[in-house]
C-alpha cells in the first residue's frame, strides 16, 4: 500500500470514529425527524458541552433526556403551552398567571442553559430560561376540566397544549429522568420552534457563537 493510501485509510477511519462519536442513541424510542437531527447536531458540534441535553419537540409534545455523550435516559409526552407561537412576551416574568392573554401563553423555541432550582412554592424544578419563567416541572393537581392526565395519555400531540408556556411531565418521569439528570446539575435544553425548521435552531445558535 502506498503512502497515499495508507493516509487516506487512516482519514477515512477518523472521519468514521467522529461520526460514530456523534450518533446519539435513541434505543428503541419513537423519534421524529426533526428530534433525530437536533440530538445529532448537538453531538457533532458538542453543543452541550459535556453537559446532559434534553430536546423538546413541540410538534409531537414529547421530550428526550440524554446522558452527555448523546445516549437517551428516558422520553415522555409533555404538555405545553395552550398558544402556538416559538417566542414569550417580553415581560412575562412580571406577570401574574391570570393576566397572560390566552395568546401569551406560548412555549418559547431555543437553546437554553439550564438549571435546577425551585419556584416561589418550594417545588423542585427545572429552570430553562428563569427570566421568561420557564421550566420543567411535574404534573400538578389541576381542574378536572382540563383532564390534564388524558391529555399526556393520548395517542396523538394535538391536545398536549394546555399549560401556561411551561414544560410538564409525568411525576414519575420527572422523578426518576428528570431529576437525577437536569435536576442534579447544569444541562443545556433545545426546544424546537414549530413555526420554522429545527435547522434555523441551530444555525442561529452557530451564527451567534461567530458573532461573540
Amino acid at each position: 500500500m502506498s503512502g497515499r493510501s495508507r493516509l487516506l485509510v487512516a482519514a477515512a477511519g477518523l472521519l468514521c470514529v467522529t461520526l460514530c462519536s456523534a450518533a446519539p442513541d435513541f434505543a428503541m424510542e419513537r423519534a421524529s425527524d426533526d428530534a433525530r437531527y437536533a440530538a445529532a447536531r448537538v453531538l457533532a458540534s458538542d453543543d452541550n458541552q459535556s453537559m446532559p441535553f434534553a430536546i423538546v419537540d413541540k410538534r409531537d409534545a414529547r421530550i428526550y433526556v440524554f446522558e452527555p455523550a448523546g445516549r437517551l435516559i428516558g422520553a415522555s409526552a409533555v404538555l405545553l403551552g395552550s398558544a402556538p407561537g416559538d417566542r414569550s412576551v417580553t415581560d412575562i416574568a412580571t406577570r401574574s398567571a391570570g393576566s397572560l392573554a390566552p395568546w401569551e401563553r406560548t412555549t418559547p423555541a431555543g437553546r437554553f442553559a439550564a438549571e435546577p432550582g425551585h419556584n416561589d412554592k418550594g417545588e423542585a424544578i427545572v429552570w430553562v430560561d428563569y427570566d421568561a419563567s420557564l421550566a420543567i416541572h411535574r404534573l400538578r393537581p389541576a381542574p378536572a376540566v382540563e383532564q390534564r392526565v388524558a391529555r399526556m395519555a393520548s395517542a396523538t400531540p394535538d391536545d398536549n397544549r394546555i399549560s401556561l408556556g411551561c414544560i410538564v411531565v409525568p411525576v414519575a418521569f420527572y422523578e426518576s429522568v428528570i431529576a437525577p439528570s437536569l435536576g442534579s446539575r447544569r444541562s443545556v435544553v433545545y426546544v424546537l420552534p414549530e413555526s420554522r425548521p429545527a435547522q434555523a435552531l441551530f444555525d442561529a445558535v452557530e451564527l451567534s457563537l461567530r458573532a461573540d
